[in-house]
């Protein structure tokens, strides 16, 4: 290729309810991996605030700016024990839970008289089986909820689907893990070495998937 493969790499910022968001330390991780296979991907990391117009306004800035190929989104799902590779996104929004600046939320749907569910595509099979190979327990979800991790990926997939967008998007929803060490053994816990191990291999499935067939390797 005579450019570099570029992935946008995305996570969030602590939220009311969860003030450790470990997608903040992942996608921090997932930037410094060193793997011959990842030399020609350029990632550029990117973590959101908790809010609607961080969303608006920042998703498309970053569009704009590095053109990526591909983004790779991960949030938190802390009463999920396991991993989610997300299959779509809702047209719908909750006005329960406020974001961080407690905006109102005025509409119960994103975009009125759009579809109610929009795919990412077939591929989150296959970012599910490469996930599942490194022996931590992911599971293909239906749901994103009602949150901003919803809304992210409904924006997602419209700048996906937007001449010049991404050419594959995912979303990722991963589970509390312990902040420290300590607790890494505990019980039916996922770690979050676990979680690094996980995001590195959906990282290399995402970079396979986005490059154009005559400059994958051959096995």
């Amino acid at each position: 290729m005579s450019e570099r493969l570029r992935i946008l790499i995305t996570g969030f910022r602590p939220f009311p309810g969860a003030p450790y968001n470990p997608t903040e330390k992942l996608v921090a991780r997932l930037l410094r991996l060193r793997r011959p296979a990842l030399a020609d991907v350029e990632r550029i990391g990117h973590v959101f605030p908790v809010t609607y117009s961080a969303v608006d306004r920042e998703l498309p800035a970053l569009i704009a700016s590095h053109r990526p190929d591909a983004l790779l989104m991960f949030g938190l799902a802390s009463r999920t024990p396991f991993v989610r590779i997300e299959t779509r996104a809702r047209n719908t929004v909750t006005q329960i839970w406020p974001d961080a600046e407690h905006a109102e939320v005025r509409s119960r749907t994103i975009v009125d008289g759009a579809d109610s569910t929009r795919r990412f595509g077939t591929h989150t099979l296959k970012l599910l089986c490469a996930a599942q190979a490194t022996g931590v327990d992911a599971r293909a979800s239906l749901s994103a909820g009602y949150y901003l991790c919803n809304y992210l990926s409904w924006r997602a997939i419209e700048a996906q689907r937007a001449d010049g967008g991404p050419r594959l998007a995912a979303f990722i929803h991963v589970p509390l893990v312990p902040r420290d060490t300590a607790h890494r053994h505990a019980p039916n816990r996922v770690t979050f070495e676990q979680l690094v191990d996980a995001g590195e291999a959906i990282l290399m499935e995402m970079a396979s998937l986005t490059r154009p067939r005559s400059t994958r390797p051959v096995a």
